[in-house]
């Protein structure tokens, strides 16, 4: 087993990229349609002379942990297979997508590699085998959530397993830094209560009243998602991702963005990338931060930093009756390397033992309904029930549900050229509303 970091950079798509050598860019990733369509299963054949090889992009903490974990739990069950499981670094997958672009591209795919359903697999048309027979086989559609049946289908055939959910809209925040503000986060509710509490932390403490990442602009069009959910609501952010413009509602909500940018977030927010933001809260450096509850996962293998004494969470602000979907996976190349090793993993992935294993260090909860998360941290007990009672459970646009890849591509450069400072409301709206 190798549990590798990527850093060799620069090969164009037309150079064999080989199973040690690897790719990195620091783009947006290329969004392509790969050429060689299978539909049908890979036939099933002894894959001895090749190892089950997965690449993924958890390099670092809670990610690092949570992989670590889930490979320890299948070498245990399937102690015959060989495996090489490959981190690729950098945040959104960014880097990940470019290297899998260039390997499918040279017809040297991985056994599997983790990405997100959804429209995320328009990304992937024509090179994604079906694994119908695993879902059937273990009965993946009666104990996985609805919408993880929905998303994970491409062209009638089922093309990836789920391992975990996350929630988008969350509310991280400093339980020291709140209560020397004298700020209760029980009453943050609203973006107007979250304005002044922020407004109080500025003026009691000295920590700045929010941190975020701005090193890569995905957070920051995540963030504009929240703020959009919390702010204008549910039907409006469907009318958005189903392409109606509503275009008070966008611009709005860059105007609130641009606000939370402009006034409360720390002064090195252009150079933070995440593991770094979420440090400061850590620090007690800042009082709050939005992100994914990923970032449950980096608090809790945290040294010293404990749930409830230390940190807490809410709903964003306006979305306390709402779940953000968002789906991690592990998808089937169709011309497969090792297809009997590679629906064995799916197989596993799929499965309780596995769910358990990765998603109690990874800040997410299971999409499997028989679970028993009694014995998850407190955190994703709470994050548990909230899925169970949300009134709406919208897809995450950042990460691959809402919509197809190549508009999310687009969506994040205008932010990259618009809106990491200074804040050009106007020009980010009118991009927004042409993309979609």
């Amino acid at each position: 087993m190798a549990y590798v970091r990527v850093t060799d950079m620069g090969s164009p798509p037309g150079r064999r990229v080989t199973r040690r050598r690897f790719v990195e860019t620091a783009g947006l990733g290329a969004t392509t349609s790969l050429a060689g369509c299978v539909d049908q299963a890979s036939e099933l054949v002894p894959d001895s002379t090749r190892s089950l090889e997965v690449l993924h992009g958890w390099d670092e903490g809670d990610g690092a942990v949570a992989v670590r974990a889930l490979v320890d739990a299948f070498e245990e069950q399937a102690p015959d297979v060989p495996t090489e499981f490959t981190a690729i670094e950098g945040g959104g997958n960014e880097n990940l997508n470019t290297v899998v672009d260039y390997r499918l591209y040279d017809d040297d795919p991985p056994s599997a590699f983790a990405n997100w359903p959804g429209k995320n697999l328009q990304r992937y048309e024509g090179s994604l085998g079906s694994v119908d027979d695993v879902w059937a086989e273990n009965d993946f559609a009666a104990v996985h959530v609805e919408e993880a049946v929905d998303l994970h289908r491409q062209n009638g055939s089922f093309r990836a397993v789920p391992i975990g959910s996350h929630r988008l809209n969350n509310l991280f925040y400093s339980v020291a830094v709140l209560e020397e503000a004298g700020v209760d986060p029980a009453g943050i509710t609203s973006l107007d209560a979250l304005f002044d509490a922020m407004d109080a932390v500025a003026a009691e403490t000295d920590a700045a009243p929010m941190t975020h990442a701005m090193a890569a602009p995905w957070p920051t069009t995540q963030l504009w998602v929240a703020v959009f959910l919390g702010q204008e609501g549910h039907e409006p952010y469907v009318d958005f991702i189903e392409g109606r413009r509503p275009e008070a509602a966008v611009r709005a909500s860059f105007e609130t963005t641009a606000r939370i940018l402009e006034t409360y977030v720390t002064y090195d927010a252009a150079s933070l990338d995440l593991p770094a933001s979420n440090q400061n809260v850590v620090d007690g450096d800042a009082a709050f931060i939005h992100q994914g509850n990923w970032t449950a996962g980096a608090f809790a293998n945290a040294t010293d930093f404990e749930y409830g004494d230390d940190w807490g969470a809410n709903a964003f602000p306006g979305t306390e009756n709402r779940y953000t979907l968002h789906f991690d996976s592990f998808l089937y190349p169709g011309d497969n390397p090792t297809p009997e090793y590679s629906r064995r993993w799916l197989a596993f992935v799929g499965s309780e033992t596995a769910q358990v294993a990765f998603n109690q260090h990874k800040g997410s909860i299971p999409t499997r309904t028989d679970v028993d998360v009694s014995e998850f941290h407190p955190y994703l007990q709470a994050v548990a029930e909230d899925f169970e009672n949300a009134e709406y459970r919208p897809p995450t646009l950042q990460h691959g549900l809402a919509l197809a890849p190549e508009k999310v591509t687009a969506l994040n450069r205008i932010v990259a050229n618009t809106f990491m400072g200074p804040y050009d409301v106007d020009a980010a709206t009118a991009g927004f509303l042409d993309v979609v």
